[in-house]
């Protein structure tokens, strides 16, 4: 089961990662966040499709064509602490040492889009304040770590529940002839 994990929860992360730096690279450039949000979670689901081929290769090469939704999940949720944890430092080191100024562009997108929507100088004001106060938040780094692990975090455990419950079998089926 290590070498599983291990090895589908490497090409997880890196996959994601991969499009998340492409993703990043494209919002950054062009400021829209909307568009790169989207392909930051479709990269997510592609990346973590490989909980899928991990929790079915372990059991068809190591369990006799059996697994149950427990021992899948099990699987299926060390792929994801593995990816998401790749997903996470990758995070860090752009943040911090790449595009340090990310916040600012996005809060400033991020009002743009609120004034563009007709907000009133009110709800104008009240959008300000809760972005200065999530930029606030984000200047600390253990509170970046935990909004970087609730971003995908719970795709992988959707995609985990999803697979196990696809891929249990309680005894292998064989194919015999009648």
């Amino acid at each position: 089961m290590k070498k599983t994990v291990i090895v589908f929860g490497l090409i997880a992360g890196l996959i994601v990662t991969s499009l998340m730096a492409f993703s990043i690279a494209k919002c950054y450039n062009n400021q829209d966040f909307e568009g790169s949000m989207i392909l930051g979670y479709a990269a997510m689901v592609l990346a973590f499709s490989f909980i899928f081929v991990g929790i079915k290769n372990h059991r068809d090469k190591y369990n006799d064509g059996t697994i149950t939704f427990v021992k899948g999940f099990k699987i299926g949720l060390l792929i994801t602490i593995i990816a998401s944890s790749i997903y996470v430092i990758v995070w860090l080191v752009e943040y911090y040492f790449f595009i340090p100024d990310f916040m600012d562009k996005y809060v400033e997108h991020m009002l743009l889009e609120t004034k563009k929507s007709g907000a009133n100088a009110t709800e104008m004001a009240k959008q300000t304040q809760e972005l200065a106060e999530y930029k606030e938040m984000y200047n600390n780094p253990l509170l970046v770590v935990l909004f970087t692990y609730m971003e995908i975090l719970p795709v992988g455990i959707i995609i985990s529940t999803i697979s196990a419950l696809i891929l249990k079998r309680k005894q292998n089926v064989s194919l015999s002839p009648m």
